[in-house]
């Protein structure tokens, strides 16, 4: 049913209690707020690249972009053409958001990154017909100028909006902002009412991927109440902000600290909000503490709702709010309002868009495809890569991927090293964040496709040398810092072991990499050739330096990694072509069961 937002009930008995009226009188302070215009908001969130569908096996019939599409158009015509506005007077119109990660490295976006501009994520996205999308963290991870690719691909100019980026020491990205292709916040005129449309992204962002000179302001609240406030001046009333914050509870918090904010689409955080009777897709489970939408109430009191999908384009999130003369919302069509599934199959089947079928899913399932039917070697065991942080995964605990991985960062830093002019690392370290492949690989055939599953990143293999031991140990400490919690920065390592204690003080760094709370849970670090680092929490006297294979992304000081600045070496190798080179060149093409037992070989003990 639909759900009048504001009912001032109290202030109207309070009013007929102290001043005589008449029954018309009566009858006209009763009546509710009727809503003068009905907007549709459709909206996405984090489609990451995955075009072709939402996955393998039971998910291969959902999601994709092509459907995608369809629905969206669906949708646009159901808004605009008052199929829905018999029981509600008012006139209607629909708006299309993206709040962020547009797109995501892996096999997928491989196929772009080969054919170049427009990438297909480009051409399916401008295709399905954005008012303005969000800029998310995994946007920058191959830097910025990847990002002014994609964005320079949408042949139909639609907006990025973000107020609190700065772009003017990068070029690539400052010329779009002087195009006016990427905004702080944009306007929306829909069938004569004005809709503004604020962005943020996350103040983590150069700690969570590779943004270069780009700045990031972390007072969020002060930024987008600034553009809220320059839009009001214009006589904009309705106002809606698209964010990528990481997840709906910081936007829930954000709300309480802005005037004049409407609605709030969410990004980062791939929340399934829903409510019972939702189709939902398979795997996914309704969760009765997360509805949609969520509230919040913000700093005039009027109730905001707070919105977000599940990723992977298998989801058209759908509000229809009512707005008054005064551009207040004061009326949710709760009827029609929810996340509305991607679906290949009954009840809710759509077909696949032929244009975006041909020009993108197309070409790049063929990619994928050619991907998969390289088989580069064997494995005897299952492959451990799920994020945890149940079953024990690369972000919470030393797992056999983990350690194949790291091994192969090793090997190829101590073959290359030479004709750099580095010293050959001796240990080495690879973020759990950089594993992306979320899932348990079969023992059998491991592909190319495989490799890029696990490695898609364009991070190259990096020697950061003469790491003085006490250097070393605050990195390991960040790297436990956020246990329990599946946290990108746990380290998966080779060349050496360590203990820790979960229960002892974790640290605290900056992005900067500055230690602000001393850590106090790494006990032992003893390298493979048995010298000690670390005993009983303590640095051994005349410990040494070590030299550390990793990627750039973890070299520069990604997710914290206090690395401060130090120097480093890329040796010309992305971290997935060294994992394709070890499995060729020392395995032989065979990962065994003895190597890489599941579980792991105890190099990472935690205490506790």
């Amino acid at each position: 049913m639909r759900r009048p937002l504001f009912i001032a009930a109290f202030a109207l008995a309070a009013v007929l209690a102290v001043t005589p009226v008449s029954a018309a009188q009566r009858s006209s302070l009763a009546a509710p707020p009727q809503p003068h215009f009905w907007l549709t908001v459709l909206h996405n969130n984090d489609g990451e690249s995955r075009l072709i569908n939402a996955g393998d096996g039971p998910l291969a019939d959902y999601g994709g972009i092509a459907r995608f599409k369809t629905l969206v158009d669906r949708l646009k015509f159901e808004a605009t053409a008052g199929l829905e506005a018999e029981t509600r007077p008012g006139k209607d119109g629909v708006v299309m958001l993206s709040s962020g990660d547009n797109f995501l490295a892996g096999p997928q976006l491989n196929a772009s990154l080969t054919k170049g501009v427009p990438y297909y994520d480009s051409i399916g996205l401008d295709l399905v017909g954005y008012d303005a999308m969000a800029i998310g963290n995994h946007e920058f991870d191959f830097g910025p100028d990847v990002l002014a690719n994609f964005v320079s691909g949408f042949a139909s100019g639609t907006p990025f909006v973000s107020a609190n980026l700065g772009f003017s020491l990068e070029p690539g990205l400052q010329a779009l902002v002087d195009q006016g292709r990427i905004v702080k916040s944009t306007v929306v005129k829909e069938r004569g009412e004005l809709i503004g449309i604020v962005g943020a992204t996350t103040p983590l962002l150069p700690a969570i991927s590779s943004p270069r000179r780009v700045t990031v302001d972390p007072n969020v609240a002060g930024i987008v109440q600034g553009e809220i406030d320059a839009l009001e001046t214009k006589g904009v009333d309705k106002i809606i902000l698209i964010s990528h914050l990481q997840n709906a509870q910081e936007d829930l918090a954000l709300v309480p600290q802005l005037s004049g904010l409407d609605v709030v689409i969410a990004g980062g955080g791939d929340e399934m909000l829903a409510n019972p009777g939702d189709l939902l897709v398979p795997g996914d489970v309704l969760n009765p503490s997360l509805p949609y939408p969520l509230t919040a109430t913000n700093a005039d009191g009027a109730t905001v709702p707070v919105i977000t999908t599940s990723g992977d384009y298998k989801y058209v999130g759908k509000l229809v709010v009512g707005f008054d003369k005064a551009g207040n919302v004061v009326d949710i069509d709760e009827d029609v309002s929810g996340p509305l599934r991607v679906s290949g199959v009954a009840p809710d089947a759509v077909l696949p868009d032929p244009v975006v079928q041909s020009q993108v899913v197309d070409p790049v399932a063929a990619y994928v495809a050619a991907l998969a039917a390289n088989v580069i070697g064997q494995s005897q065991v299952a492959l451990e890569g799920r994020r945890g942080p149940t079953p024990p995964g690369v972000r919470t605990a030393e797992t056999n991927l983990g350690n194949l991985l790291s091994d192969a960062l090793l090997w190829q830093g101590q073959q290359l090293a030479g004709n750099f002019g580095v010293t050959p690392p001796n240990v080495a370290l690879q973020n759990g964040g950089g594993i992306r492949n979320n899932s348990l690989i079969p023992a059998g055939s491991i592909t190319e496709l495989t490799t890029f599953a696990i490695a898609p990143f364009a991070n190259f293999v990096s020697v950061v040398p003469n790491i003085p031991p006490a250097q070393f140990k605050e990195i390991l400490e960040n790297a436990v810092s956020r246990i329990p919690l599946a946290d990108g920065r746990f380290a998966q390592v080779a060349g050496f072991s360590f203990t820790y204690d979960a229960s002892a003080q974790a640290q605290v760094v900056d992005n900067a990499g500055n230690v602000l709370t001393p850590g106090f849970r790494v006990k032992d670090v003893e390298l493979d050739d048995g010298t000690q680092i670390v005993m009983n929490g303590l640095l051994v006297p005349g410990a040494p330096a070590v030299s550390i294979a990793t990627n750039d992304f973890s070299a520069r000081g990604g997710d914290q990694w206090p690395f401060r600045g130090a120097p480093f070496t890329t040796i010309g190798v992305t971290y997935q072509q060294a994992l394709s080179n070890f499995i060729q060149g020392p395995l032989a093409g065979l990962i065994t069961a003895a190597d890489y037992a599941e579980g792991g070989e105890g190099r990472i003990t935690r205490l506790n």
